[in-house]
């Protein structure tokens, strides 16, 4: 029987000591998102949150969410940017949250790679925090996990679940809406981080490389297909505060449309008046050179407008400057009719 060499957990791919580097390494960025109602666990088995902070509360309602970035995470990889991920990872958590008018308290992480590359994924975590300190949230926790023969060694994916808190009788959502509510558009910062398998589609179509710098653009693609998603839940949170609002909509997979849809009452419509904005230039860059039906780009692309607000028609101009102030972009998009619940443009 020849002699073989002695099966260890590091020549099965997994190097435990790399782990153990890339959590030192993102210590003090995610103290940066700390609220004061988290309280340390010694072990690090567990992120702790102080519940009694909910007691303010007459009748606090739990909300919860989980997603993470799809193929977004691809470009990252192929472009070797991964510092701004994380922050579109919360984008896509919390921002979901604040559309029922959570304000989201916490939020954890998972990271699964082909290898634990520490500076990597300290990067990635990072973001994650950014993310949450921009979303007025902690990051409580999470796990990277190292995946050696399912995924190559320079692959990875994340994913995140948060936890919000709104008050029952502040609680927003389709039944509070009525005809002649204004629909308001909140301008993205970009694709955000959906629709990417088409994006790749259009690059591998198309022949364009994310180095490529074309006259629509004034940085390189990688760059513009990679610019965060636009964290909103503060935004939404003080305009919730200041004016009445009756729902939101967080324009994710399935667009305009199909989002906003999802906030009304089955009686109402949203009519949308596309020629109210112009969309960035990077969705006329992946229409032109995936030739990209209409159709499909609003059911697949956000075009410009990351979250949609309905409000009462005599809060439209208190909602718009207070936006304008805090340097969100925003503008009339439409308004709410009889119909039979549905949002479609003009």
């Amino acid at each position: 029987m020849s002699e073989r060499t002695a099966s260890t957990y590091e020549a099965a791919g997994v190097d435990i000591a790399a782990g153990e580097r890339a959590v030192d390494l993102m210590k003090d960025k995610v103290a940066r998102s700390r609220r004061p109602e988290v309280v340390d666990d010694a072990s690090g088995f567990a992120g702790l949150f102080d519940a009694s902070a909910l007691l303010r509360y007459r009748r606090p309602l739990l909300a919860t969410s989980t997603d993470g970035v799809g193929t977004k995470v691809m470009i990252a990889q192929r472009y070797g940017k991964h510092d701004t991920i994380g922050i579109d990872l919360v984008g896509m958590v919390l921002d979901d949250l604040v559309v029922c008018g959570a304000e989201p308290l916490f939020m954890t992480d998972y990271i699964a790679c082909g290898k634990v590359v520490p500076e990597r994924v300290a990067e990635i975590v990072g973001g994650v925090a950014e993310g949450c300190r921009l979303a007025g949230a902690a990051l409580v926790g999470g796990e990277t996990a190292e995946h050696p023969g399912a995924m190559e060694a320079d692959e990875y994916d994340l994913a995140g679940a948060g936890t919000g808190v709104v008050e029952a009788d502040a609680l927003l959502g389709p039944d509070r809406v009525r005809a002649g509510d204004v629909v308001l558009g909140l301008a993205s910062s970009g694709v955000h981080s959906n629709g990417y398998s088409l994006v790749r589609h259009v690059l591998r179509e198309a022949g364009l490389s994310l180095d490529a710098e074309l006259p629509e653009l004034d940085r390189p693609l990688g760059e513009e297909l990679l610019e965060p998603t636009r964290i909103y839940s503060l935004d939404c949170l003080e305009l919730a505060r200041s004016v009445e609002v009756h729902a939101y909509a967080h324009i994710t997979g399935g667009g305009v449309e199909g989002n906003l849809s999802r906030s009304l009452p089955s009686g109402l419509d949203a009519v949308l008046d596309r020629s109210s904005w112009t969309p960035p230039p990077i969705f006329d860059v992946l229409a032109g050179h995936g030739r990209v039906a209409q159709q499909d780009m609003d059911r697949t692309f956000n075009l410009g407008v990351g979250m949609a607000a309905v409000v009462a028609p005599d809060a439209a101009d208190a909602a718009l400057r207070l936006l304008a102030e805090r340097g969100l972009p925003a503008w009339v998009l439409g308004e709410i009719v009889e119909g039979s619940g549905q949002a479609r443009y003009r």
